[in-house]
């Protein structure tokens, strides 16, 4: 296969795709608004039931990616970043990452064609909500630390371990779970209801995002045909740090607007404080990381849908970025707005925990860098 060159088409939007931008932060802006999302994580369940029906019914957006002949509506990977960008942008409370990224993918990864034509349409129409179950004890996705087993118990298998953190683990109606059987990895799913699961609510840093830990304790379980267990996780790593980098992109433009706007509206010893050198250096610090973040996220997604090959090294690059920048700028809103970033009752404090928390869901920088510097063979 020959070699496929990134041009600077490939990173901007086509009509069509800014289109699908604007028609979801319309759909968002009046479906979703901080004060719903500040209701909605007062919640035991921690997520809008009614948004999640009208994102699935209105937009099809559960199924963005997933093939056509599997009931989705058969975009890539540039159309879910932008998904996930105002997704972020607007904090939405809701399982997307779990369900539409994290488990679909997971399944799309694997040889298992009978599962895939039997799950996925009906995750795609977002009736199933699905998740994926891989780290344990709040570590990586590295193969060598899952130490989750499954074993074979007459015709069918019994998964004992437990994973956590798991994003969406208590909504979750189909749980796609890693474990390790005979000496190999493989890729299994449990029903939400199964007998031997028992689930646990975490007190995340993030409110608007719902972790837990699920306890297997012999739980039935289903083992998916996967003739690469390793290559496909990694494969699912890649996508899904792709997708969370367009959302932390999302969060990051949002918290430079709220910047902006308060420097433009707040007047300091007779004028706006956007004035003043200081704020204007940090505004300006905060618009390079997004312009930065930005770049690095639309050749991500590129390389998802039109070069695989590169795809390893663009999403570590991604991720990498993201995160930092991220958190770097949601802490300087923070300090932009004063006294009143530290308030309740300012958003500013909710894009903080959600930088923090995804800066270390899969994996912090740090670890993103060992796995991206594995892969370049440094």
């Amino acid at each position: 296969m020959g070699e496929v060159s990134v041009g600077a088409e490939n990173l901007v939007l086509t009509e069509e795709q800014e289109e699908l931008r604007d028609s979801l932060r319309r759909f968002l802006a009046d479906r979703s608004p901080m004060s719903r999302v500040r209701q909605t994580i007062e919640t035991t369940e921690g997520f809008d039931r009614a948004l999640w029906d009208r994102m699935a019914a209105d937009l099809s957006l559960q199924g963005m990616a997933v093939p056509d002949t599997c009931g989705g509506a058969g975009f890539g990977q540039v159309e879910m970043s932008i998904v996930m960008e105002e997704l972020g942008r607007g904090l939405v409370p809701s399982p997307f990452l779990a369900s539409a990224v994290l488990a679909t993918n997971a399944l799309l990864a694997l040889d298992d064609a009978d599962a895939i034509r039997e799950l996925l349409p009906s995750i795609a129409a977002g009736r199933t909500i699905a998740t994926l179950a891989v780290a344990e004890d709040g570590g990586g996705w590295e193969a060598a630390k899952i130490a989750t087993t499954a074993v074979l118990d007459g015709d069918g298998w019994r998964l004992q371990g437990t994973k956590t953190p798991v994003v969406d683990g208590i909504a979750a109606d189909l749980v796609v779970v890693v474990a390790h059987a005979g000496g190999e990895l493989g890729f299994f799913t449990v029903d939400g209801d199964a007998p031997g699961l028992s689930r646990t609510r975490l007190a995340g840093l993030d409110l608007t995002r719902q972790l837990a830990s699920l306890e297997f304790s012999g739980t039935p379980a289903r083992r998916l045909v996967c003739e690469d267990a390793t290559g496909a996780l990694n494969q699912v790593l890649d996508v899904a740090s792709v997708a969370l980098a367009a959302e932390q992109l999302g969060g990051l433009q949002r918290c430079l607007e709220m910047s902006v706007d308060y420097a433009k509206a707040r007047a300091q010893f007779g004028r706006p404080i956007g004035s003043f050198q200081a704020v204007k250096h940090l505004c300006a610090d905060m618009h390079v990381a997004m312009e930065l973040a930005r770049s690095a996220v639309r050749y991500a997604a590129w390389a998802a849908d039109a070069a695989p090959g590169e795809l390893p090294v663009a999403a570590g690059l991604a991720r990498a970025f993201c995160s930092e920048a991220f958190f770097k700028v949601a802490a300087d809103t923070i300090q932009v707005h004063g006294g009143i970033g530290f308030t309740w009752e300012h958003d500013a404090h909710l894009y903080y925990r959600r930088a923090k928390s995804s800066e270390l869901l899969l994996g912090g920088p740090v670890k993103v860098r060992e796995r991206l510097a594995e892969r370049l063979g440094v």
